[in-house]
C-alpha cells in the first residue's frame, strides 16, 4: 500500500481515509444499538468502526431483535389466548392487547440485546 502526502501548514500530512462501508438501511433497533455503543461503549464502537464491522454488527442486531420481538409476541399471544376469533369479535380490545404484548417484548429485547 502506497501512502501519499499533502502539504498543510508546512507539514506533510498522510492522505489516510477510513475504508468505506456499504450503505445499508438499518432500522430502529440498529440505530438504538449504535447510539448506545457510541455513548456507553466507546472502545467497542471505535473497534467496530475502524475494522469496518460496525454495519455488519448493526445489521445482525437489527435482524436478531426483530426475530426476538416477533417470537416473543407470538408466544405471549398464545399464552394469553389471543386468537383470530377474538380479533374478529372485538378488534379494538385485540389491538390494545397486542400492542401491550409488543411493548413488553420490545422492553425485554432492549434490555437483553440492545443495551447489553
Amino acid at each position: 500500500m502506497e501512502v501519499t502526502y499533502r502539504m498543510q501548514d508546512g507539514f506533510q500530512i498522510p492522505n489516510l481515509l477510513m475504508p468505506q462501508e456499504p450503505e445499508v438501511h438499518l432500522g430502529k433497533y440498529a440505530e438504538l444499538r449504535r447510539q448506545y455503543l457510541k455513548k456507553h461503549r466507546r472502545v467497542l464502537y471505535t473497534n467496530l468502526k475502524t475494522s469496518c464491522r460496525l454495519t455488519e454488527h448493526l445489521a445482525e442486531i437489527e435482524q436478531t431483535a426483530k426475530t426476538m420481538v416477533s417470537r416473543s409476541v407470538q408466544r405471549m399471544a398464545e399464552a394469553e389466548g389471543l386468537t383470530e376469533q377474538m380479533k374478529e369479535a372485538d378488534p379494538m380490545r385485540w389491538t390494545g392487547l397486542m400492542n401491550n404484548l409488543k411493548h413488553s417484548a420490545e422492553e425485554q429485547v432492549l434490555k437483553d440485546l440492545i443495551y447489553a
